[in-house]
């Protein structure tokens, strides 16, 4: 193994490590979360009244919750038919090498694409999926048409209209155990 090959395993062991270490929460670090998610906006008041605990508590927590990578950010919703991007589309895209080479440089170009709100790198018949926002089906078109069929990575590509996204509260049930 050349000593590219072996610091690219070696940073990819780390990240999966990371990535495994299951954080231990509490009932109050728990309650934390769901509020959070409930408004991001909340104050430390706000928290700490809702939860009965101090607002000290509330700052320690939060900070550890950040600290550890369980927090990863606060984040604002736009409803993006009020800035006239009325289209949404899950587009799969498959490559046609599965070299690491191809896969990374598409992931890594893919994001910054006009109208990209998201990213995913999968297993199965397609290797990635992209959420993607447009004015209307002309301009989805052109976007189909310039940076995925016309990318030489790209083998194949499936467009699927959203046509309704909402919000499910389900994943915090996974806070619970």
């Amino acid at each position: 193994m050349d000593a590219e090959s072996s610091k690219v395993l070696r940073k990819k062991k780390g990240n999966l490590a990371s990535m495994a270490r299951k954080i231990e929460l509490d009932g109050t670090d728990r309650a934390l979360l769901r509020a959070l998610s409930e408004n991001a906006r909340a104050s430390g008041a706000a928290l700490a009244s809702a939860l009965c605990v101090a607002e000290s508590t509330v700052s320690l927590r939060l900070r550890r919750l950040q600290r550890e990578g369980v927090i990863r950010g606060y984040r604002a919703e736009f409803d993006t038919s009020r800035i006239g991007a009325t289209v949404q589309a899950l587009i799969a895209i498959r490559l046609v090498k599965h070299a690491r080479a191809e896969i990374e440089a598409f992931r890594r170009a893919a994001p910054s694409y006009p109208g990209v709100m998201g990213l995913f790198h999968m297993a199965g018949a397609d290797d990635f999926l992209l959420h993607v926002l447009a004015r209307d089906a002309d301009e989805l078109r052109e976007f189909v048409l310039t940076y995925l069929t016309g990318h030489p990575a790209v083998a194949h590509t499936e467009t699927n209209l959203v046509f309704e996204h909402a919000d499910a509260p389900g994943w915090q049930s996974l806070l619970d155990g």
